[in-house]
């Protein structure tokens, strides 16, 4: 977890500081904000995390939660001096992510920040993994779906695997022995011809983006990005 942008919304100036101080030393971008309004003010899209007092002066910290909501599923930490349930339930209803309340400690503040970033990560990579798009051409593996400059086109459940194992291995020759093994099986009882047979019809289906799988004679395939 490199240079993640946190913003801090705390009116209590050494409160503030502290926690700006702790979080640069464990890496952190920080921003800082005295009051709900500057607190609004000072977020942007590339905030990765927000720390909200609940007492804030101008604009509670509800206030500003609602309003960031809006247009951020940016996660957030409330930090509150109270420990009401009906304050709590509160923040959760506005999608708050975790809460701390003070007096806290600042490990643990900082510990459920790095929970909550690398759950961030975890979900925003699984989503990477299951769509590849290359020189225009997109494939969804959850939704087994190829699109061609954002046109769906139809393709065969083989040619779906064998494009999405050359796309997810971008710009690497494979082997037709490493294809034929890969998709079809130890077991597979046919020869290599088998592979030239899908790509031959793999190059048919991808119409114009056809050049996008490369042959390399002796060799076997890759998915070549420009």
């Amino acid at each position: 977890m490199n240079n993640k942008n946190i913003l801090i919304v705390e009116d209590e100036e050494k409160i503030n500081k502290m926690i700006c101080d702790y979080f640069s030393h464990n890496g952190f971008n920080t921003y800082s904000a005295k009051d709900g309004v500057e607190g609004i003010e000072m977020f942007n899209k590339s905030i990765d995390i927000i720390i909200l007092d609940v007492m804030l002066p101008r604009l509670d910290g509800f206030t500003v939660l609602r309003r960031i909501r809006k247009e951020s599923n940016v996660p957030v930490i409330m930090v509150t001096a109270r420990s009401e349930e009906e304050d709590i339930l509160m923040g959760y209803e506005l999608n708050v992510d975790d809460y701390i309340t003070k007096p806290f400690s600042i490990d643990i503040l900082i510990a459920k920040s790095r929970v909550l970033l690398n759950r961030i990560d975890s979900m925003s990579q699984n989503i990477k993994e299951d769509i590849l798009e290359y020189n225009g051409i997109k494939l969804d593996k959850l939704k087994v779906e190829v699109y061609i400059d954002e046109e769906k086109i139809e393709i065969e459940p083989k040619q779906f695997e064998v494009l999405a194992y050359l796309m997810e291995n971008k710009n690497i020759v494979i082997s037709r022995e490493k294809i034929l093994e890969t998709k079809w099986g130890y077991e597979y009882y046919g020869n290599t011809r088998v592979v030239d047979s899908q790509i031959k019809k793999l190059r048919k289906s991808l119409k114009h983006k056809s050049y996008c799988i490369k042959t390399v004679f002796g060799v076997g395939y890759k998915f070549d990005i420009e």
